[in-house]
């Protein structure tokens, strides 16, 4: 799928239209780069977090959930190093004032040169960015620019500013007491979940008996004062992150790392995506806590975006944090290494760590199930918008469809509902024609609709549609529920 313009403006209208997305505090206009769930939204949203809690801590003996606070003690962003190092570079044109992150600015000019058919130059400007980015040469990057001939959107000039340094992180004040001092009271916002985690290590090791290796998973807001959030939900200021941290032997990291790799990628594909919508991305400059990292990146409508991210951490962050605190962060593992026939003993442990945004999960969903069909014959003309949402997922699994308002198939479209509505998630409607109510269950993504017709009342039998298929059949009422449950595991 190249970079499709038309295709993601019609999913965001698609989102806005069935009640999966809004655009936050719309009635004022809005706010840049934030979003509301809707009623759709909020149950797709819940079904992909259930289905990584599940995968991670349920299927997994040796993975445990947390749930840390948002708000940090304001040294736990010291020790991890986001006060000193959580920047993006950024560039202002001088004429329009406005701001760009230098990554996207020089990216954007890229595509641009590959819808010109320029392939070869957009790619040697993007290895010559990277390259630039690896050694946070801003002085190369800026030269780059000019080089290219980049202009800014607004006013189609060439005139820039010095690339500087931003710090992604929002800063309050914590507390009602006003000090004279403003840093006494500041705090800031989490821009990620795993700190949380790290400052939990010893507690949930502790008292869970926890031998290593083990996992500790969260799911939780983050926050980044991006310079340009864009692209819908793929870029925002507020959003949801699924962090696993995997605690391992100092030396096997390698080992771990290769294997999460493939973990997580196999999870992506359980979901029925086509494995060609997934590719490993290895990092070109390393973080300064990894020593390994690498991207699975989707094919979005603007092309393959960072859609997970695997880190070999090492012992960074615990290790941080015991010097920072004072307070021991380490593991007496009491196995024998078979190098010296003694225990393994104190050492602080080692990370992987699995970072998935669950925005930008729900958006690789959404894009890859949004389907426009062209269902005309030579004798009418028809088409319908569907959703291909996994049934797992779907924000309803059944809808269930009484022929008419009369003759008692309301009563028995709702003896149904009263069967299945303690299973899974299910819809009841009797207005408009059957056919409407189909093409609106498709919109949604409803993977399967039970019409109620009078032959219902005589011999107990129901006709259920497939989503995808369409395809109609005869089937027992009393087989409705394991038929859905089947279907959704």
């Amino acid at each position: 799928m190249a970079n499709d313009t038309n295709r993601f403006q019609a999913i965001i209208s698609h989102c806005k239209e069935y009640g999966f997305i809004f655009p936050s505090s719309e009635i004022y206009d809005g706010l840049q780069a934030v979003y509301d769930y809707g009623q759709m939204g909020a149950e797709l949203k819940k079904n992909i977090r259930d289905y990584w809690w599940k995968s991670m801590t349920q299927l997994n003996d040796n993975i445990v959930g947390i749930d840390a606070a948002i708000f940090m003690h304001p040294t736990t962003w010291k020790a991890s190093g986001h006060v000193d190092n959580f920047n993006d570079p950024m560039i202002d044109n001088k004429d329009s004032k406005k701001r760009y992150r230098v990554d996207h600015l020089i990216e954007g000019h890229a595509e641009n040169l590959k819808t010109a058919g320029k392939e070869a130059e957009a790619d040697a400007l993007l290895a010559a960015m990277d390259a630039l980015l690896a050694k946070d040469d801003f002085a190369g990057l800026k030269q780059l620019i000019e080089d290219y001939k980049i202009k800014c959107a607004v006013s189609e000039t060439c005139n820039w500013t010095d690339i500087r340094q931003f710090n992604l992180m929002f800063s309050t004040e914590f507390g009602s007491t006003v000090s004279s001092d403003a840093e006494d009271n500041k705090v800031y916002l989490r821009p990620e979940t795993a700190q949380g985690i790290f400052v939990n290590f010893l507690n949930v090791q502790k008292t869970g008996r926890m031998k290593i290796p083990f996992g500790i998973a969260q799911v939780g807001k983050a926050f980044r004062n991006e310079i340009v959030a864009r692209q819908f939900i793929f870029r925002m200021r507020e959003f949801e992150q699924m962090e696993m941290q995997f605690f391992i032997r100092p030396g096997t990291q390698k080992e771990w790392y290769e294997k999460w790799k493939e973990t997580r990628l196999n999870w992506h594909k359980s979901l029925g995506i086509p494995a060609e919508k997934y590719r490993f991305h290895d990092h070109v400059k390393l973080a300064h806590y990894a020593d390994a990292a690498c991207d699975i990146e989707f094919e979005f409508p603007m092309g393959f975006k960072e859609l997970e991210g695997i880190h070999s951490r090492t012992d960074f962050d615990l290790k941080q944090h015991q010097e920072y605190s004072k307070k021991k962060q380490q593991y007496f593992d009491n196995d024998i290494d078979p190098a010296t026939g003694k225990p393994y003993g104190n050492y602080i442990p080692y990370v992987i760590e699995t970072s998935i945004g669950l925005d930008r999960m729900f958006l690789a969903v959404i894009s890859q199930a949004y389907e426009e069909q062209d269902l005309s014959t030579p004798e009418k003309t028809d088409s319908r918008v569907v959703l291909h949402l996994p049934a797992k997922l779907a924000p309803i699994k059944l809808a269930v469809l009484p022929l008419t308002k009369k003759d008692g198939l309301p009563e028995l479209a709702e003896q149904l509902m009263a069967e299945c509505r303690p299973h899974f998630r299910c819809f009841y409607e009797e207005k408009d024609s059957i056919g409407k109510r189909y093409r609106r269950m498709d919109a949604l993504g409803t993977p399967f609709c039970v019409t109620v017709d009078h032959q219902s009342l005589t011999d107990g039998t129901v006709t259920i549609r497939h989503r995808d298929s369409m395809e109609q059949e005869r089937v027992k009422m009393s087989e409705v529920r394991e038929l859905v449950m089947k279907a959704i595991g």
